[in-house]
């Protein structure tokens, strides 16, 4: 048996019911999909059921990997000890999706990758720490509307599922936990410089509780901000919005 590691943030899945539905949320279509953290393969059993799926599945923990290798001989080859944040992908075909119950101490980082992969990953299916699958999906206007909402929501549909109870995890977990999904939208491009729409979503955030004006003085140089802006705080503004001021910027 697998033994949850504090330090690698695991909490493992015991109630199957909620894994098949975790399951199901992934689009039928998909074809190639990466499961992070399987842990003891409550997820990876019900994926191995898609026969047009071609499962690959990354964990740290080298006893994970050895239950998933032994009990899934057939996904043997396509088991990596890795760390999803820095692994090489050149082994999946894509476009591909990722499912995962994601360790909590990293979720907010597996989804900064997520935007870099943007143009090969189609569908992120996962569970999260709650306040965090909220956050990905609050829009303009809420308290938990953040930097991840501005810059996901730019590329991805954002859909808050179900949440789930501590008590179904071994060991609990002091939080609840959210199912979020993210299918990627029809934005190629974002018609404005991505980088500095990225530092400017960051800039405005970090200084939150400022003005637009105040929050952006250093980014704007010897120019004023747009009268639309100039009394705005950043959770009050769309990506739309956020695009516009880019443009404006840039100028």
């Amino acid at each position: 048996m697998v033994r949850a590691k504090k330090h690698l943030g695991q909490h493992f899945l015991r109630d199957e019911g909620i894994a098949k539905r975790i399951v199901s949320l992934l689009d039928s279509d998909c074809r190639s999909a990466l499961e992070i953290g399987p842990g003891t393969g409550v997820l990876t059993k019900y994926l191995l059921e898609r026969e047009a799926l071609e499962l690959h599945a990354v964990d740290l923990d080298t006893e994970s990997i050895r239950y998933l290798q032994q009990h899934y001989p057939t996904l043997k080859e396509r088991i990596y000890e890795a760390d999803f944040l820095r692994m090489d992908l050149s082994m999946i075909t894509p476009p591909f999706c990722i499912i995962g119950n994601f360790p909590y101490n990293i979720s907010s980082q597996i989804l900064f990758r997520v935007l870099d992969l943007r143009d090969q990953v189609t569908q992120v299916v996962g569970m999260f720490q709650k306040e965090v699958a909220v956050r990905v999906t609050s829009g303009p206007g809420n308290k938990d509307y953040g930097i991840l909402s501005v810059l996901l929501q730019a590329y991805y549909d954002a859909e808050y599922c179900f949440t789930v109870d501590e008590h179904v995890f071994d060991p609990p977990p002091k939080v609840k936990s959210g199912v979020l999904v993210l299918k990627r939208n029809e934005v190629e491009k974002l018609p404005c410089d991505e980088a500095l729409f990225k530092k400017v979503v960051k800039t405005a955030f970090n200084q939150r509780r400022k003005t637009l004006r105040n929050s952006l003085r250093g980014m704007l140089g010897e120019k004023e901000i747009p009268e639309e802006f100039e009394m705005e705080r950043p959770e009050q503004l769309g990506v739309e919005a956020f695009i516009r001021l880019t443009q404006y910027i840039a100028q």
